[in-house]
């Protein structure tokens, strides 16, 4: 049976710094919008406080978080265990994002290792935490990150990066704004 909370409980925390890995879901209000499902690894995703957490993005294909987040705020965090004991954790809020130009860079970017790939922060405002079974979930053996991104990023140069955001990651595939894509 899932069990709901409020918060983020000190054993939640410490459930969530365990993970190798996390999904991130958003969607659209439009009923013909996609939702977005996104795997993230690395060390990227931090609990600021009970209600609030934030993960650092790197440059990607898409931006669909940063659209849905900047059209509705709502977002939803799933950690499953992969290993002996079985738990799979939700979290639900309203979320933000964090660009590099913001005032609010600094606040966020000192909890994370900031690589020239990194794109934004998104934090959320968890206002419900649900905990469930994952006697459903696979076991698996974490073997380590992929490289593949940083020697993509490497290769691409600051400049290059740059213009792959401008094609690729300021409207959404349902045609909506990203942060990225706002004008100052």
């Amino acid at each position: 049976m899932g069990k709901f909370h409020e918060n983020i409980k000190p054993a939640h925390k410490e459930f969530i710094e365990k993970q190798h890995m996390f999904f991130v879901a958003t969607a659209p209000l439009s009923s013909n919008g996609r939702v977005n499902l996104s795997p993230k690894g690395l060390d990227c995703f931090r609990v600021l406080g009970e209600n609030k957490v934030a993960y650092m993005d790197l440059i990607s294909s898409g931006n669909e978080t940063s659209a849905h987040t900047l059209e509705n705020g709502r977002i939803t965090f799933m950690f499953c265990s992969f290993e002996k004991n079985p738990l799979i954790m939700r979290l639900y809020g309203k979320a933000f994002t964090v660009l590099k130009n913001s005032e609010k860079w600094p606040e966020y970017s000192a909890h994370f290792q900031i690589y020239p790939s990194t794109r934004q922060i998104i934090v959320a405002e968890i206002d419900l935490v649900q905990t469930s079974c994952g006697f459903g979930v696979p076991l698996f053996d974490y073997q380590g990150e992929r490289e593949i991104h940083f020697e993509w990023a490497e290769q691409k140069g600051e400049d290059g990066l740059e213009a792959y955001v401008q094609e690729k990651n300021l409207i959404s595939l349902d045609g909506l704004p990203t942060s990225l894509g706002l004008k100052d």
